[in-house]
């Protein structure tokens, strides 16, 4: 009988692993490497090491580097996740909680101040009919998910801490109210977000 845990394993090895080129591209879409990467690591870490060497080997060559994100370009009209915080959420998985610490003031310089103001506040949905802009009700979720991950990952005492529960209170309150009772290019797919975000 086929292991379809481990038949899943390798065959998303061999995709991580042919997915991993010496570039990577700003996206906000369900192809973004920074997004399917840090969900997919919890579990490779427990079931599948070869997928989380090779997660872990890609976001390190990709992203560590990385310093002084544009994150006042965010978002697009259809983004339902936010690529520098996925990124960070990514790397807050990765580093030791004193580098990551490091790594995110270099990534995000402005956070503590509450800058870019963008990446702060919740998106208007001015359309939730529309395929493509109801996305950013998704945007605020995944974006008080990630908020909430980053405060809970930063020392105690760092100013950025309480910035960041702010940030995900505001993105929560604007998006739970649409999981239930919206329309259906919203419905069908928010309440994935939601538990990410209550669990």
């Amino acid at each position: 009988m086929l292991d379809w845990p481990a038949a899943c394993a390798t065959l998303s090895t061999r995709r991580a692993d042919s997915r991993s080129p010496p570039r990577r591209y700003r996206s906000a879409s369900r192809n973004a490497s920074r997004s399917p990467s840090g969900s997919a690591l919890p579990y490779a870490r427990r079931y599948a090491k070869p997928l989380a060497d090779a997660i872990v080997d890609a976001a390190m060559r990709w992203y560590r580097d990385d310093a002084d994100y544009p994150a006042g370009w965010e978002p697009s009209g259809s983004d339902f996740l936010s690529p520098a915080l996925v990124e960070a959420e990514l790397m807050a998985q990765l580093l030791p909680k004193f580098e990551f610490a490091g790594w995110l003031t270099r990534f995000l310089p402005g956070l503590a101040a509450g800058h870019p103001a963008s990446l702060f506040w919740p998106v208007a949905v001015s359309d939730p009919t529309d395929g493509q802009i109801a996305h950013l009700h998704g945007l605020n979720a995944s974006r008080a998910w990630a908020w909430r991950r980053l405060a809970a990952v930063l020392p105690a005492g760092d100013p950025r801490v309480a910035v960041a529960e702010a940030a995900a209170r505001r993105h929560a309150e604007a998006a739970l109210p649409h999981v239930t009772g919206d329309h259906y290019m919203v419905e069908h797919w928010l309440a994935a977000y939601a538990v990410l975000l209550l669990t």
